[in-house]
């Protein structure tokens, strides 16, 4: 991944589907791109065609915490399905990622 995939206060990456997910970060910080680079590989490995990907800098849009009361970052925020769920670091512990956002890892999905 390069460093410019996070240049824009505010990118959204989608790929269709029913997953809405925001990173918000501060930045082009180390944390803040190995947040973005285990999120964008955990969708493609178990949401694949089915997300959508927000990316907010609060370096530049710095309001846009309050909507969903971010206190730390690098913060994932799950929005749609429904209930919203919240997930704080660097996200590179995969299981805890998708136990959080309340994903079956595919190997379950393929044996049920």
């Amino acid at each position: 991944m390069q460093t410019s995939e996070l240049e824009t206060g505010r990118k959204a990456i989608s790929t269709g589907g029913a997953w809405e997910l925001r990173l918000y970060v501060a930045g082009q910080t180390a944390k803040s791109l190995a947040a973005f680079a285990n999120l964008k590989r955990i969708c493609d490995e178990h949401l694949t065609g089915q997300y959508t990907i927000e990316v907010i800098d609060l370096l530049k849009n710095p309001t846009l915490a309050k909507g969903d009361q971010i206190l730390a970052i690098p913060t994932l925020v799950r929005r749609l399905p429904n209930p919203m769920r919240k997930i704080i670091g660097d996200l590179s512990n995969t299981e805890r990622v998708l136990v959080g956002l309340d994903v079956r890892p595919s190997e379950e999905l393929n044996h049920a």
